[in-house]
């Protein structure tokens, strides 16, 4: 019998959206808690695209606390460990122990998630001859990472946040001896241009909807409350 998505387990990485600990590199111009409130959509609309992807399992794996923003039918994972390789290496551990399916993680900077994308990632990482999928961020680091079988040894020393980690990342899975299948390229909300093309990207979004609220409907008022 063929692999199926629902198969998959789901999980998604992410931080409490809390005003001076989350999103500080949108400040400024928007202020602590103008950028927890865009994290906060960009996490919702995350959730929403996931809770409508076929899936063994769903998980957030949370720094913080879950809030109102979390919907029925996750699971909550604390994260653990000091650096993000560690928390991510703990994050595949964890949930691996949970349910032994295939384990797909994405972020919750990528607001423009779309159940189509997120079952095509699906049925790529369970498609044969495949052992993890891949999904680059255009500010050089990742999006999405699938594995059909965690190992710590893949993400522990890999260097994060930086403009190489898509890269080395992608280098140590192939060094592993690991097939690996490429998803599309993302932009992650990161700053406050990245905010505005991903808005521009999903304009009916929760996370475009909030930021309009924050900078105005058109390119001029973007420019000028930006200060572009």
């Amino acid at each position: 019998m063929p692999a199926r998505a629902e198969q998959v387990h789901l999980l998604v990485l992410a931080k409490a959206p809390v005003a001076g600990l989350v999103k500080t590199r949108l400040c400024p111009p928007f202020t602590p808690e103008q950028a927890a409130l865009l994290a906060e959509a960009a996490l919702r609309d995350t959730l929403a695209a996931v809770a409508d992807t076929p899936a063994a399992a769903r998980t957030v794996v949370l720094d913080g606390r879950p809030g109102d923003w979390l919907p029925p039918g996750f699971a909550v994972l604390p994260q653990r460990g000091d650096g993000l390789d560690e928390r991510l290496a703990a994050a595949y551990d964890d949930a691996w122990a949970q349910t032994r399916a295939p384990l797909l993680l994405v972020g919750m900077d990528t607001p423009q998630l779309t159940p189509a994308l997120l079952t095509a990632a699906e049925a790529q990482l369970l498609s044969d001859g495949t052992d993890a999928v891949l999904g680059l961020a255009r500010d050089g680091g990742w999006w999405a990472l699938g594995l059909r079988r965690p190992d710590a040894s893949l993400l522990l020393g890999v260097p994060m946040s930086t403009d190489g980690t898509g890269a080395a990342q992608r280098a140590r899975l192939a060094g592993a001896g690991l097939s690996v299948g490429a998803l599309p390229v993302l932009t992650d909300v990161d700053d406050a241009e990245s905010a505005r093309a991903v808005a521009d990207q999903c304009p009916r979004s929760g996370f475009a909807e909030a930021h309009r609220a924050l900078v105005g409907t058109s390119t001029a008022d973007r420019v000028e409350q930006l200060g572009a």
